[in-house]
């Protein structure tokens, strides 16, 4: 997991698709954090975006950093403590403008049943569960 962490920690920006209804939603992210051993994303409550994590957990994830990418995928599962909301925000020092632990929208997701694939056009794709 740790290598999938900081592939996304050093591709800056990734790419978080969901659904709604029978319409795929793909948008920017770039929060992610490993805590007590899971994988974590950041967003607020409400956003569509976490509307949609509610209605249907299944997501992926896809990411460039030089000459490879990974996809991800996996379920989403909100963490509902402020401990973790905290550590996210302490991360992310910027988010804290907008979002507070414990301001009733800061939400936090770990991956639950995740497979990450880095891939590239030079190298065998390298799987990476979690």
């Amino acid at each position: 997991m740790q290598k999938v962490y900081d592939f996304l920690k050093e591709a800056g920006t990734y790419y978080l698709a969901t659904v709604e209804g029978d319409q795929p939603r793909v948008r920017p992210f770039g929060t992610v954090l490993i805590y007590e051993g899971k994988l974590y994303i950041q967003t607020g409550k409400v956003k569509p975006v976490s509307k949609q994590i509610e209605a249907n957990g299944k997501v992926e994830v896809c990411a460039m950093k030089g000459p490879e990418w990974i996809r991800i995928s996996g379920t989403l599962v909100e963490d509902d403590r402020t401990e973790v909301r905290q550590a996210m925000l302490d991360a992310y020092p910027s988010l804290q403008a907008m979002y507070k632990a414990d301001d009733g929208n800061t939400v936090v997701y770990y991956f639950e049943n995740a497979t990450a694939t880095i891939s590239a056009f030079t190298h065998a794709p390298e799987v990476i569960k979690f």
